[in-house]
């Protein structure tokens, strides 16, 4: 049975993090199809013009311009069309401070984003952490546990 690929979007301004990001997604063994957005105006235009095909993850950068990721999560839980998209929230951390982080990991689950991942430093962490997140999703979606 061949599954069909896992549709993935990133939304993240920083373009040296979406040249690393393609270059983990290259080294994955499923078959992946990204798509990059590059702020969060351009972000919710995509997703209200393709509400018949969203992407199976969204990995949602906190920090873009014309509309941060905290916006943008607030219009995709507002909206039903949107709602059941998998949200992973992918940013380097506001603060060192840990009880900050996981108020603020508290807050996104709240608004509506499954995942917070502060991104690594390294390519290699990195490429884990998105193959994880992905492996993860895939089980789920043969599982029946997500659309």
């Amino acid at each position: 049975m061949k599954l069909n690929p896992v549709r993935v979007l990133l939304a993240d301004d920083d373009l040296d993090d979406c040249l690393f990001f393609k270059r983990a997604l290259e080294e994955f063994p499923l078959t992946t199809q990204l798509t990059i957005v590059h702020d969060g105006e351009e972000l919710m235009k995509y997703l209200l013009e393709n509400t018949a095909q969203l992407p199976d993850i969204l990995f949602l950068d906190l920090s873009m311009p014309r509309k941060t990721g905290f916006e943008c999560l607030i219009e995709i839980n507002e909206n039903e069309q949107l709602q059941s998209l998998h949200v992973v929230m992918f940013s380097t951390s506001y603060a060192r401070d840990i009880h900050f982080e996981q108020g603020l990991i508290i807050t996104l689950r709240q608004m509506g984003s499954q995942e917070f991942i502060r991104k690594p430093s390294g390519f290699t962490q990195l490429k884990e952490v998105i193959h994880g997140v992905i492996n993860q999703f895939a089980e789920k979606k043969e599982n029946g546990i997500v659309g």
